[in-house]
């Protein structure tokens, strides 16, 4: 008898330490891809440098578009005026990796093609291309060569996410 009280009482208090006992949770959320977190429309200040003389020096709207996970394309926007207008050109595959807080996205050279103030193609070649994305805010430094232009533009912007 004292067998069966003694049994009894050791699966009583062993569905009680069962039923107290909490397990950390394996559900942690889910990292959110840092294509996601980057992508959106940033306002900010445009600078175009060009033979280390600013052209242009604007407020400006970038536009960062996810393709994968952890890439992004960029709609950079139309700079000049007129015959001397370099119109809205697109970097595409833009790879994205994460450190601590800061988003970096970087492609060593861009090349395409858009159609020109004159309704010509143009061939526009984009390199050493980086964006720093930390919290809203994202920091863009890129070489730009256009068409037949005989010096490469140096572009820089800084924005924060709309």
């Amino acid at each position: 008898m004292r067998m069966k009280s003694f049994m009894t009482m050791t699966m009583a208090a062993m569905a009680f330490v069962f039923s107290v006992c909490s397990c950390g949770s394996d559900d942690d959320e889910p990292e959110v891809a840092v294509a996601a977190q980057v992508e959106g429309s940033y306002t900010g200040n445009e600078i175009f440098i060009v033979d280390s003389e600013e052209s242009s020096n604007e407020t400006k709207t970038y536009d960062f578009a996810k393709v994968s996970d952890v890439s992004v394309d960029l709609t950079i926007p139309e700079v000049g005026m007129g015959m001397m207008t370099i119109p809205s050109i697109t970097v595409k595959g833009i790879a994205l990796t994460k450190e601590g807080n800061i988003i970096k996205g970087s492609v060593d050279t861009y090349e395409g093609t858009v159609k020109g103030a004159d309704g010509s193609d143009k061939a526009y070649t984009v390199s050493g291309f980086t964006a720093l994305f930390s919290d809203k805010t994202v920091v863009v430094t890129y070489s730009l060569k256009y068409g037949r232009m005989p010096f490469p533009f140096a572009g820089q912007f800084t924005g924060t996410r709309n």
